[in-house]
């Protein structure tokens, strides 16, 4: 087993290995004073692992309120938010209890709010079922739903007890989801480890992503440590999602979030290119890496809806948004742009 500590509101520990939901009940009865855990999942993960994590939590000694709702991006929204609150209102959760995030990023983000607001704040813990919550969405403590205007435009920062990275959920998963993962492991090496992705290039680390995983989330923890609140450093997180998050709004979330995040890292990259910020050998590299772990590389969508669905992003503050501009191989830098240069980005990087 590997262990990463994050030392932010509050220390925790992200844990990675096989078998780990068989400990779920032992890590809840160290995180949570009271004796109810209410476990939050959606209709494809709850078949395979409700049972296991329930039975691992009733071992402990702890009354179980399983609360599933249905599977997909669409479905992180107010109505499920509030669905949630008025479930553990009912159930009687108190502030002693705590909540269990059973499934992927959607899972982990809609959980992570609901505890951060039910009672003004109570404990969670993230058990990530897809490679994208594992190394990325699970660990930092950003939590949101979408609203109509955009993705994640209501959420907390509200850190996790723990989190547990059960290796064994990843056998599950269709290989699409687990490509949707290779996008941000690709994006923690294009970030700042070009070791990391001449490895990737190297090795298919699908087999045995324990390694990686762990070195994507200490990744992630070095730049939490520095920026809990998403104000500097942090945001090279971001790379390729200001551009992505248009592509899934563009089309109404069928494109996943790590297609999307592999299609806005590969138009940043080659307007970064087309102005001489990057090497040009950087465009060509990364679009063989991303297709060699079956994700796209282009989008069909125009520049300018692409740029009205970003109008909204979270990075923007008044008329200028944050891009994370990649400058060569494993290295990318924050340059902050007037928002209406936003749309001539977005133009260079489909080519025009």
């Amino acid at each position: 087993m590997t262990t990463v500590t994050v030392q932010a509101s509050h220390t925790y520990d992200v844990k990675i290995a096989r078998g780990l939901l068989a400990s779920v009940g032992q890590e809840a009865a160290r995180a949570f004073r009271g004796r109810t855990a209410a476990v939050v999942s959606d209709t494809n993960v709850a078949p395979l692992y409700l049972q296991a994590v329930t039975d691992s939590l009733n071992q402990a000694g702890f009354r179980v309120c399983p609360f599933v709702f249905p599977a997909g991006e669409e479905h992180k929204n107010g109505g499920t938010y509030l669905d949630l609150l008025e479930f553990l209102a009912r159930e009687h959760l108190t502030r002693a209890d705590g909540l269990v995030a059973l499934g992927g990023g959607v899972v982990g983000d809609l959980t992570g709010f609901a505890a951060a607001t039910f009672l003004r704040g109570v404990p969670f813990l993230q058990l990530p079922t897809t490679l994208l919550a594992a190394v990325d969405a699970s660990v930092g403590g950003k939590t949101a739903i979408d609203l109509r205007g955009g993705k994640n435009l209501a959420g907390a920062f509200y850190q996790p007890q723990a989190v547990l990275c059960d290796l064994d959920t990843l056998d599950t998963l269709p290989a699409e989801t687990f490509a949707d993962g290779c996008a941000e492991v690709i994006k923690y090496g294009m970030i700042g480890d070009p070791a990391l992705l001449d490895k990737l290039e190297r090795l298919d680390f699908r087999a045995d992503p324990e390694e990686v995983a762990a070195r994507c989330i200490a990744q992630k923890r070095d730049l939490v440590e520095q920026d809990e609140f998403d104000t500097g450093a942090r945001q090279l997180l971001n790379l390729g999602h200001t551009i992505g998050h248009g592509v899934e709004a563009c089309s109404g979330y069928a494109i996943s979030h790590g297609k999307a995040v592999a299609i806005g890292m590969t138009l940043v990259t080659r307007a970064a290119v087309s102005l001489g910020l990057c090497p040009a050998p950087v465009l060509p590299r990364l679009e063989a890496l991303l297709h060699q772990y079956g994700l796209p590389t282009a989008t069909e969508y125009p520049a300018r809806a692409l740029y009205e669905k970003t109008l909204s992003d979270k990075k923007r503050a008044g008329d200028t948004i944050t891009l994370v501009v990649p400058t060569g191989w494993g290295k990318s830098r924050l340059r902050q742009i007037p928002v209406g240069e936003l749309l001539t980005w977005i133009e260079r990087g489909l080519g025009q």
